[in-house]
């Protein structure tokens, strides 16, 4: 019988940890935004964590509502005809991680469920703390 890891998603597998964020500075994030017509602009797609020393780390949501987690660069928005524009771009001001742009990052950690693997990471700041989380497929960020 094969030992199977709680954080791991039946579909994407366990993905990577964010313990290299451990010690480090939040330099840049970069999100992907999707935006339809004039519609406002809703929360982000997926964000990307980039640290001082140019490790780049990936967040998002799977298809079952895991949150995977992985070692990737942001890439180029692109158009999906009328179904809007996906737009990839520095954060501004538009999640909680703006607050902590510059800080070092003093913990993460993991929530995990046995059916979906990794459902949430919440990463530690010193002036506080932004929890990323998968809901009903959707990725959430919250202070």
């Amino acid at each position: 019988m094969e030992f199977e890891k709680v954080n791991q998603c039946p579909l994407h597998g366990s993905g990577v940890g964010a313990e290299p964020l451990v010690g480090r500075r939040l330099k840049e994030v970069f999100a992907a935004w999707l935006r339809s017509g004039d519609e406002e602009v809703q929360g982000p797609l997926d964000v990307w964590l980039i640290d001082g020393q140019g490790g780049s780390l990936h967040v998002t949501t799977g298809s079952d509502w895991c949150l995977i987690v992985e070692s990737a660069s942001p890439h180029e928005g692109y158009d999906m005809d009328c179904w809007g524009r996906v737009e990839v771009a520095p954060i501004g001001d538009r999640t909680p991680f703006a607050a902590h742009l510059g800080e070092e990052v003093l913990t993460v950690s993991e929530e995990c469920e046995p059916k979906t693997g990794r459902i949430a990471l919440e990463v530690t700041f010193a002036s506080g703390r932004v929890r990323c989380g998968s809901w009903a497929g959707d990725l959430r960020l919250s202070e």
